[in-house]
């Protein structure tokens, strides 16, 4: 049974989140102490504790997630033997998630990790004054009629407007990001096109879209100053829905993901037609645990994210 092991994105992070696992487990505690130092920051204290309002801000958040995310990884590790190289057909990660991957597959380390995450999600935040994007989520609708909605809300909302399609996450489910008005009037005209349901999400800025621009070039300088290695699996790209292992291709994609789609949908496809059966989500929340089935027909998904959960994994070796 062929496994891929993903890694979850922005909105899965919740107060409490590794917390169990570094009461659990010394490996885990290891990754947040080595989180914590490389960012000069209790984060692990955050996580923990709260408040849920200071872990959600996109800074913290993103590290955090990636931090939860590699101390499963390592808890597998020493608790079942897991060997990425050896155990995945391929990895791949939600938008942040993807530097979850990268690192879990060796092509960065745990504190370069985080200190990049701090940078994008500093960079994102930056990019557009609050109150000026916004991103909603449009459920009961496929990614190309979401494009020409989409598109058709940029014009109608006129100059300067801005509307495209940041995630295709599969299951009728995709998300436009853009400006304020322009996301406003793609909810708008959902409602006239049979969409189920299309809400505004509680986000900080229009993540996935042109106007990460000046983000996109803040991680374009920070990961051309990092060494990316040969991951020791390939990670099945955001921004291509294909897999990936040259260290130079990797710095490109992860630039380009800024402000590009997210094409999960596309990326469960393709691992499922390469023969991948069961899913394993790594780290905090079920997100895309739940996607799976909604995604591809007869593939598994499991989470693993507290020590029940790796109880669990344990049992189907």
């Amino acid at each position: 049974m062929a496994r891929a092991y993903i890694f979850p994105g922005q909105g899965s992070q919740a107060v409490g989140m590794g917390k169990d696992l570094a009461a659990a487990y010394a490996v885990a505690r290891t990754v947040f102490d080595e989180v914590d130092e490389a960012l000069h920051q209790k984060l692990s204290t955050l996580m923990f504790e709260g408040p849920e309002a200071e872990l959600t801000l996109t800074a913290n958040a993103q590290p955090a997630l990636m931090a939860t995310s590699l101390a499963v990884v390592r808890v597998l590790e020493a608790e079942t033997g897991l060997d990425l190289s050896k155990d995945a057909a391929f990895v791949a990660g939600h938008s942040l998630g993807e530097y979850s991957a990268l690192a879990a597959a060796g092509a960065f380390s745990i504190s370069d990790a985080a200190r990049l995450l701090r940078l994008r999600g500093e960079a994102m935040q930056k990019a557009v004054p609050p109150g000026q994007g916004a991103m909603a989520a449009l459920l009961g609708i496929d990614y190309e009629t979401g494009v020409a909605l989409a598109a058709e809300a940029q014009k109608e909302a006129g100059y300067g407007a801005v509307c495209a399609i940041a995630n295709d996450n599969g299951g009728g489910q995709v998300v436009a990001s853009g400006t304020k008005a322009a996301v406003e009037q793609a909810i708008a005209i959902a409602k006239t096109k049979g969409v189920r349901r299309a809400i505004l999400l509680p986000v900080s800025a229009p993540f996935h879209s042109v106007l990460m621009q000046p983000a996109a070039e803040a991680m374009a300088e920070a990961l051309a100053a990092v060494e990316i290695k040969p991951p020791k699996i390939s990670l099945v790209a955001n921004v291509t829905a294909t897999p990936v292992k040259d260290p130079a291709e990797i710095r490109k994609l992860l630039v380009a993901q800024v402000t590009a789609t997210v094409r999960w949908r596309e990326s469960m496809m393709f691992m499922a037609a390469q023969g991948v059966t069961l899913f394993v989500e790594l780290g905090a929340g079920k997100v895309l645990t739940g996607l799976v089935k909604r995604i591809v027909e007869n593939a598994n998904g499991i989470g693993v994210a507290v020590p029940a959960e790796v109880d669990a994994y344990k049992a189907i070796l």
